[in-house]
Formats: structure tokens, C-alpha cells, sequence
């Protein structure tokens, strides 16, 4: 318990805004309770005051830091019963561990305060500073070390000390009310001491990050038990799985060794564990391996001395050509002229029809000795374990796998995740004593400025001011402007800040911030703190003047690192701003069939080496390639936890050409076979699709099935309120509409993100490769193409036709095409002219009745990419070259100037089209402006008599008579247009003057 004990967890309770009168005489007297793991704290009472200011420390002990992330901060605010009847409830908030920021990261949060029932009448907000410190347990005496068992109790009770010390100095501080809070606090230091000793390190692996499968060792590993460890082991699974909700659970259950792996097929897969070897006799130094033989496979270990091998082979039953497995010993002996001859010590075989199987969760097999046959070296012993499983063995990950190529790193499965993103924030205020250069260079009376910022590869730059030599003129040239870096956690150690003279063409000065002393924020409520750098010139110069900024990291918005309509996360940056998951979306990577070829091996036949790489929020998941097959089987299955419905999982199939390497050492590229998308608002919760989509590439030589991909996809929410709830808050977090980054700076940022996700996921090892991660990213989405301009073109035409339907109704009931329809309408019209107060009711019920009766309709298989609506079908080859394209184009003159001559076709007809909609609006205004005198001088008399027949006439006659009047039957009709079209049209604009 004495290691345990060694943090603390700080609640700085700051301050309260826009608390709810209670106390009958609109103020409030507030103060607040804070509880955690069977703590509590109280803060002083602020009387009558709606907007108190506390800013009061409360220390709390973590009596176990694994299990923290699963604990809940509850702070609840009431109004003092002494200022009033009774004490009255002003809120409370619920903060989960697993936004606790350490110290030195924490930053002032303000939370709403949430209702405890739903009458209750609760608003504002609290400020809270949450952070935990790590102290240093005290290292034990030298005697202390040697003691046994009985001398560590007090030790432990000498820990749990300053609680107590704590605690006392709160009663003494605080008013008698605090001695329930000590009460109730020591009860469970009482009950905790027999459950701390059997909580364990290993649990907050499983409970914090996303399951990474191949991070598991095989249980077979570890040969020496402990029955005292065993036991803690046990204890501490139970203690922790009791403090999981539902979805953190779920979370670890889905790991690799737990799983039930219900969404795939279970795959046979035959395990050999190879120890060790045991020679009779003399030991000599000679290199020994083991060798494999199934039929054709065949496969040795490493050749080692005198130390254990200790691997593990996997063969994919379905392959196997043999019943039985043999299992050789060999040794390595080198002589003088170095030459090496090899010695067959034993062989030991298996029938594969008499192999034990075994299916986690059992224990795994035990390995055990078998005697080498030889007729030459008797007396031979190996150590080995076989039995059958599959590939939810726990092995399996660490294993020589017989599909994937064996040990290939670039083959093995992996999960990988995106860096974590911040928006760096750099306000350039104002210079002062600038020097712009030596005195060898000319000065100029005037000289322009600006200050550009640079982090890593990232370069923005303000605008330009002048700066006035004479002494009327200011000297300290002002810019307050912001530029807007993406920082990717770790951080670049600088962010460089010149000052450029641009008349000079020279750099005035710079200045170096490091990173690590950039303060962080998560709203808008607080301004970091300006601060002063000097600017260091050349050599001659070491100070060149200074420059006053504002930097900060800002944690209270989202960094998009996706396309806005196919992002698959919209969380803050910051981790206090975390909320707990709404779901766990599971999903079955099962098979490809028909896949094409893609590459030839040996120059003879076409192959395909094809892997499966999945994508939601900021885990990336990367299937085992299985080699050399049209029709591969990965059954794999992944979770991820869903914080919000409307996003959307990505899933791609490529061609792994890294695992092979030219001439020159270089790996090859991968080759995109196909993707798909699955939108999350579009699946019903737990409930298992499991479709096969069409995997379709789009190439240069125009749009290719090439094959059908097989996936299970279940999104499970065991909350209908939280997932309800989730539909009417806002997509991205607050900052985002509080201080909205524009357009054109948001697609910058965006595509600066992509970049810095494409290079981090490039360094891994295995790397991702770049045409993957940009692949799956659509990197390429701001690109001129002409293919998706005329999509995008016809997707509008598509939305426009509901109206333009709804326009050939109404003419066809005006113009009498149908009788009783237009009887009806007539009707209709009278009804809702002399009962208007029914026309919303029955807008809405018939509003229901129409949606109710689609619902029979709906699509029960989730959309793919689809190549029609694409329109991939009906693009020319040399559109297609036009967006397979790099940016600046490499294509000759003579090709990009007919690309430009359609351009500019295209580009007129929607200047024609723009010009039209604008000179509809500039008629309007040339109405009321008067630039038309007799078109204004009977609108004007129309106002009149319309204002006069209108207070004389009733509004329900007049809505009647016009819609008769719009009714009526064709024989009283002319055919030409009528006076109100007429009169607009010849209303001028300003296309008369346009040059």
C-alpha cells in the first residue's frame, strides 16, 4: 500500500457564474462538496452572492492510480441552510478520471451545472482547475530491506499519516459540518487497505487505450508462477471489472485473448511451440535449430547456443497437404576451412487427426519433453507443445503465421494511431527599438515589415506595415494579428517569430519560443498572458529590437484532419473537455472474393498480397497480409468506442508491395484495390450487418471492379437517452462557433494536418505508407476535377427536382389537368381560409403519416461508395488524365491549353448563370432606389391602393379571392405572361454596366 499511495489528486474550485437564487432573497449563499473514491471536501460559504470566488485548494488521496480513470470527481453546490430553511441544491457536475490532466497540463474548465431531477430548477456554471500529482514514494531504509513481512505494517501505517493530518486541519479550518465529511471519509480508508494490495499495475492498459491486439504476450510465456501473484491477479481483475461501466468493459473484453470474436469465423489453425533441446551426453557449442515439416511447408527456427528458442509456429489448416507433422532437431558444427555441415540429432512426429485442441479462455498447454528418434544420436530430448486453435489464440499475434509470410514485419497485423493534434495560436501584437539593419545598408524613410512564424515545416506570415523614420511618425509598427499553426504532440522544441524588412529584403530579427513553455487553453473565457522576446540579429547584432506576443495552444477545438462530410471524430483537443463514449462500434473484417491481380510473380502469373486497413477517430487498424490469394480470409475483429453517431467509418483494400524490396534496398509502393464507408447514424443499434460491398478503384484508365469485400459491422448503445441527446448538440466543440476559423484557413489547416498525420504514421515500424494514409484520408478532395464538378452539379439538379415536381403539381392543378384534383384543392383552400388555426396540425400529421408509411421502405443495408452517382461511367479518358494530374500539372503545353480552353467554356456558362441570379436581386433594388422614375412612381401608387383596399377588405377574402383567381379555369386564361412578370422584367440592373 505504500507504493500505491503516492498521488494526490488537487480540485482547485475557482469560481461559480449565474447561480440560481435560492435562498428567498435573489442571492444564493453557496458552497461545495466534493467527493471522490470516499472522500470529501468542503469549501467555505460565499454569502449572498450569485457569482462567488472561492479559489480554494482541496487535496484528495488516490488510493489506487491504475484504477483512477475508472473513478468519478462528483461536485455538488448548495445554498446554506443558514441563510435560508433548509439547504437547497444549486447543481452538480460529474467529471470521469480519465480527463484528470497531470500537473503542469491542467488549465480552468467551466462545466454547466446539471439538474438532479428533472423539476429541478438549476442554472450557470462552475470553474474547476482538475490535476493529479506523482509523488516519489519514500525509498526504504537499508535495515528495512532485510526485514521480513511483519515489519512492513508500520511502514504502511506511517503512509497513511498525512491523511489523517489532512484532514485534521480541515476540522480545524472549517466549521462543525466538516466532521461529517471526516467521518464519513475515514470509513472507507478502513475497508480499502484489503483490496489495495490486490490491485496491479497491468489493469490500466485494458481499461484506458483502444485494444491493440499485438501488444498481448502468449500466456505460455510465463514459467514461473507465483501463488501469492496469482492470487493478487485475480483479485485485482475482480476489484477492477467491478468499477467499469458497461462500455469500458466491452472495451476489454474485445482484446484479442478475451474476445468472442462473434462477428467473424472462427479459423483453424494448427500451434507448435518450440522450446528448447536437450542433448544426451557431452554439451558441446555447436549451433542447434528445429526444423518443421508438414508436406511441402517447411520451416526452421533461429540457430542458437545454449539458449532457448522459445517460437511459435501457426499453419493455416486449410493449407496443410499432410496428417502429419515432424519435428527435427539439428546441429551446426563449423570447421577450420568454415565450412558447415549440419546433423540430424532426432525427429519426433505427430499425427495432426490426434492433436488436443484448445479455445481461449482455457489455460494454455503445457510444453513437454519428447524423446528424438535417431539411430545415430539416441538419447535426444525437445521440448514442444502442439494443439489446434484459431486466431483467437493469444499466440497467434507473436507467432510465425503460415498465410502471412512467416515473421515479415510489413505482413503482421497492427494497430496504429494518429498523433494527437493541437491548434497553436500565435497573436503578433506590436515591435518596439527595431533596428532594421547595419549601418552599411541604405535607409529607406519608409521601410515595410511583417513577421512571419515558423513551426516545423509550417510557415504563415501577417500582413505588411509601414514604419515611419521621421519624428512624426510611431517607430513600433502594430499588427494584432493571429496566426493559426497545427502542433502534433511530441512538439516541435521552438516555434521561430521574424521580423522581415521587406524593402531590404533582409530579417531584422528573430526570436526562439519553446513549446514547452506555451501556455494552454480550452475556451475563450480566459486571454493568455502577452509576453515580451528579444529579437536576436546577426552577429554584429544581438539585439535588434523586441516583440510583444500572445501564444497559446488552443485545447477547446477540434484539429480536422479529415474531410468535413466523412470525419470520423469531433472531440477537443483538450482532455478536460473529454466525454465518456455513447457506444462501441464493432466491426468484422471477414474476406475479400474475386479480387483481381495486381502485380505478376516471377514474371509468369498475376498475384495479389492484399491487406484491409480500417479507420475511425484517431485508431487506425491494419489487417495481416495474406499472400498470394484472390480469395483471402482475414476474420479479424476490431472495436472502437463512438463519442458521436453521426460519423463515419472508412475501410480500404490494398496491395502490400512493401514487404519486397528492389534492386537498390527501396520497399515498393502499396496499391489501393478499393474503399468503403459505412455512416454510423445509418446502422440500428445491436444489430449485425453483414453484407459484401463492391470494391471499385478509380484509375487513369478509367473506373475497375476489382472484387467484393466482406465485412460485419455492429454499433452497440446501451443508452437510447445519451444517444438521442447527442443528436441536438452541436457536431464540433464550443470553440469552433465561438471564435469560427474561416473558410479558407480551416481547408489550409486541414490539408496541414493530413500532412503531419501522413509523415507520423509513415515513421512507425512498420510504416503506413503515405499513398494509404492519403488514400484514405482524401487528400485529394480540393482538386480541380471535372468528373466530381459534374456529380456535384447533378446532386443539385437531383435536390431541385422535388421542387421542380412540386412546380408541375401545382400547374397541373391550375390549369385543370385533373378536375377533381383541382376541385379538391378548392376545397381545401376554403377550409384552411375559414379554420387557419388547423392548417399546422394537418401540415404535421400529414408530414407523419408520410414518413410512418416510408419507413416499410427504408434501406436495410447500409450505402457504398456508389459509381453512378460518381458518375465514373460517363467520364472521358482525358478528364480522368486531368485528375490524376499532380498540382502543378506535369502534362505538355499543348494538353493543359485545351484543359484551360474547357475550362473557361464551363466557367463562362456559370458567369452567365451568376449574372442572372443577381440581376433578379438588383431589379429589386433598383425599385426601391429610384432609378427607374415611373416604374418607382407606380409602385408607389400601387402601395397606396394596396394599403387602402386592405384595411377595407378582410385578409381571409382576399386570400380566397387571389386563390380562386389562381385557380381558375383555362378558358379565362390568356397565354401570355402576366403584368406582374412583365413589370419586373423591365425593371433595370447593372449588367449595363458592366465592361
Amino acid at each position: 500500500m505504500a507504493e500505491s499511495c503516492n498521488r494526490k489528486l488537487i480540485v482547485e474550485v475557482c469560481n461559480a457564474k449565474n447561480l440560481m437564487p435560492k435562498d428567498g432573497q435573489g442571492t444564493a449563499s453557496a458552497y461545495v462538496i466534493v467527493d471522490f473514491d470516499g472522500q470529501r471536501r468542503r469549501t467555505k460559504t460565499k454569502f449572498r452572492d450569485l457569482n462567488p470566488q472561492w479559489d480554494e485548494r482541496l487535496e484528495f488521496l488516490v488510493h489506487d492510480a491504475e484504477s483512477m480513470p475508472t473513478e468519478i470527481l462528483e461536485i455538488n453546490l448548495y445554498n446554506d441552510k443558514k441563510t435560508g430553511k433548509r439547504s437547497t441544491f444549486l447543481g452538480k457536475v460529474k467529471i470521469a478520471g480519465s480527463t484528470f490532466a497531470k500537473v503542469g497540463y491542467e488549465s480552468s474548465v467551466y462545466y454547466p451545472l446539471e439538474k438532479r431531477s428533472v423539476f429541478s430548477q438549476i442554472k450557470g456554471e462552475i470553474g474547476l482547475k482538475v490535476y493529479y500529482i506523482d509523488e516519489d514514494p519514500p525509498a526504504p531504509a537499508p535495515e528495512a530491506a532485510a526485514v521480513a513481512e511483519p515489519a512492513t505494517k508500520p511502514e504502511a501505517a506511517v503512509e497513511d499519516k498525512p491523511p489523517e493530518k489532512a484532514v485534521g486541519e480541515e476540522k480545524k479550518e472549517e466549521k462543525p459540518a466538516t466532521v461529517e465529511g471526516k467521518k464519513e471519509e475515514e470509513k472507507p480508508k478502513e475497508e480499502k487497505p484489503p483490496e489495495e494490495p490486490a490491485e496491479a499495475p497491468p489493469a490500466a492498459a485494458a481499461v484506458a487505450a483502444t485494444p491493440v491486439e499485438a501488444q498481448n504476450p502468449p500466456l505460455a510465456q510465463s514459467n514461473k508462477p507465483s501463488n501469492a501473484k496469482d492470487k493478487t491477479t485475480v483479485t485485482e481483475t475482480k476489484t477492477q471489472e467491478l468499477r467499469l461501466n458497461e462500455h469500458e468493459l466491452r472495451s476489454l473484453t474485445s482484446d484479442r485473448s478475451r474476445s468472442a470474436y462473434d462477428l467473424v469465423d472462427r479459423m483453424p489453425f494448427l500451434y507448435v511451440r518450440v522450446l528448447k533441446a536437450k542433448r544426451a551426453g557431452n554439451v558441446s557449442n555447436d549451433l542447434l535449430y528445429a526444423k518443421l515439416v508438414i508436406g511441402t511447408h517447411s520451416i526452421k527456427t533461429k540457430s542458437q547456443v545454449d539458449k532457448d528458442w522459445d517460437q511459435v509456429f501457426a499453419f493455416d489448416k486449410e493449407g496443410l497437404n499432410s496428417t502429419s507433422l515432424e519435428v527435427s532437431v539439428w546441429s551446426e558444427e563449423k570447421k577450420e576451412n568454415e565450412e558447415c555441415t549440419e546433423n540430424c540429432l532426432g525427429t519426433v512426429s505427430f499425427d495432426l487427426q490426434e492433436v488436443p485442441k484448445r479455445v481461449p479462455p482455457d489455460s494454455p498447454l503445457a510444453p513437454q519433453w519428447y524423446s528424438l528418434e535417431s539411430e545415430k544420436l539416441p538419447g535426444n530430448d525437445v521440448m514442444l507443445a502442439v494443439w489446434i486453435g484459431t486466431q483467437a489464440d493469444e499466440a497467434f499475434q507473436e507467432a510465425w503465421q503460415s498465410d502471412s509470410g512467416g515473421l515479415i514485419p510489413e505482413t503482421r497485423a497492427k494497430v496504429y494511431l494518429s498523433p494527437k493534434l493541437w491548434y497553436l495560436r500565435l497573436t503578433v501584437i506590436q515591435t518596439q527599438d527595431l533596428q532594421p539593419g547595419s549601418g552599411s545598408e541604405p535607409k529607406v524613410r519608409s521601410p515595410e515589415l511583417y513577421v512571419k512564424g515558423q513551426l516545423g515545416a509550417q510557415l504563415f506570415k501577417t500582413g505588411r506595415t509601414s514604419v515611419g523614420l521621421s519624428p512624426s511618425s510611431s517607430a513600433n509598427p502594430t499588427w494584432n494579428e493571429d496566426l493559426v499553426f497545427v502542433a502534433a504532440e511530441p512538439f516541435e522544441p521552438f516555434l521561430v517569430v521574424t521580423v522581415e524588412d521587406v524593402t531590404n529584403g533582409c530579417s531584422v530579427g528573430h526570436a526562439r519560443i519553446q513549446m514547452s513553455t506555451v501556455e494552454r487553453r480550452i475556451d475563450d473565457r480566459a486571454e493568455p498572458k502577452s509576453r515580451w522576446f528579444n529579437l536576436v540579429g546577426d552577429e554584429t547584432r544581438p539585439y535588434a529590437g523586441r516583440i510583444h506576443v500572445r501564444v497559446c495552444l488552443e485545447g477547446g477545438y477540434h484539429v480536422l484532419d479529415e474531410a468535413a462530410h466523412v470525419t470520423s471524430d469531433v472531440r477537443a483537443a483538450a482532455k478536460q473537455l473529454a466525454k465518456s463514449p455513447i457506444g462501441l462500434l464493432e466491426v468484422g473484417i471477414r474476406g475479400a472474393t474475386n479480387l483481381l491481380p495486381v502485380k505478376t510473380k516471377d514474371g509468369t502469373r498475376g498475384t495479389t498480397d492484399a491487406y484491409v486497413v480500417a479507420k475511425y477517430g484517431p485508431k487506425w487498424v491494419r489487417t495481416r497480409t495474406i499472400l498470394d490469394r484472390f480469395n483471402p480470409r482475414w476474420n479479424e475483429q476490431y472495436t472502437w468506442d463512438v463519442y458521436d453517431p453521426c460519423t463515419v467509418l472508412t475501410i480500404g483494400v490494398f496491395d502490400n508491395g512493401r514487404y519486397k524490396r528492389d534492386e537498390a534496398g527501396k520497399p515498393g509502393k502499396d496499391v489501393r484495390v478499393g474503399k468503403i464507408r459505412v455512416r454510423l447514424s445509418t446502422l440500428d443499434t445491436n444489430r449485425v450487418y453483414l453484407n459484401s460491398y463492391s470494391l471499385t478503384v478509380l484509375l487513369p484508365g478509367g473506373a475497375k471492379k476489382m472484387g467484393e469485400i466482406e465485412i460485419a459491422v455492429r454499433f452497440t448503445c446501451s443508452s437510447w437517452l445519451n444517444l438521442i441527446q447527442a443528436y441536438a448538440t452541436p457536431m464540433l466543440p464550443r470553440m469552433h462557433y465561438v471564435r469560427p476559423l474561416g473558410p479558407a484557413q480551416q481547408d489550409i489547416l486541414r490539408h496541414t494536418a493530413m500532412r503531419i498525420v501522413t509523415a507520423r504514421l509513415a515513421r512507425s515500424e512498420p510504416p503506413l505508407g503515405q499513398e494509404v494514409v492519403q488514400f484514405m484520408l482524401d487528400t485529394d478532395t480540393h482538386v480541380w476535377s471535372m468528373r466530381r464538378s459534374k456529380a456535384n452539379w447533378f446532386r443539385v439538379v437531383g435536390c431541385l427536382t422535388r421542387a421542380a415536381t412540386l412546380a408541375r403539381w401545382l400547374d397541373g392543378i391550375r390549369t385543370w389537368a385533373h378536375t377533381p384534383t383541382t376541385i379538391i384543392v378548392h376545397v381545401l383552400l376554403v377550409a384552411v381560409v375559414l379554420c387557419p388555426h388547423l392548417v399546422l396540425p394537418t401540415v404535421f400529421m400529414y408530414a407523419f403519416l408520410i414518413v410512418a408509411l416510408r419507413f416499410r421502405y427504408r434501406e436495410r443495408v447500409p450505402k457504398n461508395m456508389d459509381p453512378r452517382l460518381s458518375y465514373v461511367d460517363v467520364v472521358g479518358p482525358d478528364e480522368l488524365d486531368e485528375e490524376f494530374d499532380g498540382f502543378p500539372t506535369s502534362r505538355p503545353s499543348e494538353v493543359v491549353r485545351i484543359r484551360y480552353d474547357r475550362l473557361r467554356a464551363l466557367a463562362g456558362r456559370a458567369q452567365t448563370l451568376l449574372g442572372d441570379v443577381a440581376a433578379q436581386g438588383e431589379r429589386l433594388e433598383a425599385l426601391f432606389n429610384w432609378r427607374d422614375p415611373r416604374a418607382t412612381w407606380i409602385f408607389v401608387v400601387l402601395c397606396l391602393v394596396g394599403s387602402l383596399v386592405f384595411y377595407a377588405v378582410p385578409f381571409k377574402l382576399f386570400v380566397l379571392g387571389s386563390g380562386f383567381y389562381y385557380l381558375r379555369h383555362p378558358r379565362f386564361r390568356g397565354d401570355m405572361p402576366s403584368v406582374p412578370v412583365n413589370f419586373v422584367r423591365r425593371l433595370p440592373s447593372l449588367s449595363d454596366q458592366i465592361l
